[in-house]
């Protein structure tokens, strides 16, 4: 199966998550198919915190990729700040 799933990047006390699409059998930090966007949550001030390529999530999705519960919370985030 394949998930659309958070990777954990950054150093200790400073996390950064990039949303990928992945083999739901790797683990979580190793080999995935594509990057699809990516997740700050300590971004402060002018940064951005959250970015997700919709092209590219709906593609996923319409072929049967599911998304982690987190993945799902962080989507509908990211459409309320688009509206």
């Amino acid at each position: 199966m394949v998930v659309i799933r958070l990777s954990r990047g950054g150093s200790k006390a400073r996390p950064f998550f990039n949303i990928v699409v992945a083999d739901k059998r790797v683990r979580r930090d190793g080999r995935f198919i594509e990057r699809i966007g990516f997740y700050n949550p300590i971004a402060k001030g002018g940064e951005e915190g959250l970015r997700i390529a919709q092209d590219r999530l709906t593609h996923w999705t319409g072929v049967g990729a599911q998304c982690s519960p987190t993945v799902v919370r962080l989507i509908k985030q990211a459409s309320k700040a688009a509206a």
